[in-house]
């Protein structure tokens, strides 16, 4: 019986005993729902990690969010306006009509018909209303200003003023004007080469073209022609019909001389209209000078009728 009480007590003590050591563990634990766990703690046990695995959870590092290094991707304003520039239609170019390659010398009316004196490079033509040209321009229209061209590639138009100081023309077959000499009876004006019948090779010789009228003469348009194969122009200058006005001249070597010439108008007896001064290029052969094509301007902007004019011949020796 003794023994009996002894194992009773024994065992109420150890339960005593462990009762006391639980009691102990759950006043010294500390609050985990007051703090995070240690990283210990996270590693430590597998009831550690279980206690987290309510959290949300989160994506691997296998998806970037964002460049790593804080630099945008983004493009900077003034680099994206370009790409949108680049990115946007250009406009066609706008197509524009060449320099005009024409210019006025003169006006005339024939029956009844007003004509225009039009210069290019080293050539002179007469042109009417509607006709057609060369580079691709036709003449549109003649008026008391000027003369108006179409580039009829671009349908663009572009007028040529008449100079000021040029009075309107009168036709041909109208009356003289009443204070030009000759008036009762008008005569055509006669042109005439002079210059050597025979010149040597390598030495320079003068050729005039002089002109004789009774009407008043204020200038022409002259558009010569030489064989280039045996004559070289040294100088072209104005004769002394125009040694008050205004002279230009441009050589073409292919063989032409185009000259403008104007004055004040006056009465021509014989005098020199221009001087051209040619070099022979090699003997054995006939060298040619002409004219071919001319516009003589009366002082009024009239148009002044010349005879045909025969061809300058002279023959080239050693």
């Amino acid at each position: 019986m003794r023994k009996k009480t002894i194992l009773g007590l024994a065992a109420l003590a150890g339960i005593g005993a462990v009762a006391a050591v639980l009691l102990a563990e759950k006043t010294s634990a500390p609050d985990r729902t007051a703090a995070p766990a240690s990283p210990v703690e996270r590693t430590g046990s597998r009831s550690a990690d279980s206690r987290f695995a309510g959290l949300p959870s989160r994506e691997g590092l296998s998806r970037q969010h964002g460049d790593p290094f804080g630099v945008s991707r983004a493009p900077a304003p003034r680099a994206a306006a370009a790409v949108s520039a680049q990115a946007a239609p250009q406009a066609p170019p706008v197509l524009t009509a060449p320099p005009m390659p024409y210019r006025v010398a003169g006006q005339l009316v024939r029956d009844g018909v007003p004509q225009v004196v039009l210069a290019r490079d080293d050539r002179v033509l007469i042109v009417r209303e509607g006709q057609i040209l060369d580079g691709g321009y036709r003449v549109d229209s003649i008026t008391p200003s000027g003369v108006t061209l179409v580039y009829t590639a671009l349908d663009a138009r572009e007028t040529l003023p008449f100079s000021s100081a040029l009075p309107a023309p009168r036709a041909l077959a109208g009356a003289p004007a009443a204070n030009e000499p000759g008036a009762a009876a008008e005569q055509p004006a006669r042109l005439r080469w002079e210059g050597p019948k025979q010149v040597q090779a390598g030495s320079n010789f003068n050729v005039a073209l002089k002109i004789t009228s009774r009407q008043l003469v204020r200038g022409s348009p002259v558009q010569l022609s030489f064989d280039a194969k045996l004559l070289e122009p040294v100088a072209v200058r104005a004769g002394d019909f125009f040694a008050d006005g205004s002279f230009t001249y441009r050589v073409n070597p292919g063989g032409s001389i185009f000259v403008g010439a104007f004055g004040n108008g006056a009465v021509a007896a014989d005098a020199e209209f221009l001087v051209v001064t040619f070099k022979p290029i090699r003997a054995g052969g006939v060298a040619e000078l002409k004219i071919s094509s001319m516009v003589l301007q009366g002082a009024a902007g009239n148009f002044v009728l010349h005879e045909p004019v025969a061809a300058f011949r002279t023959s080239i020796t050693q």
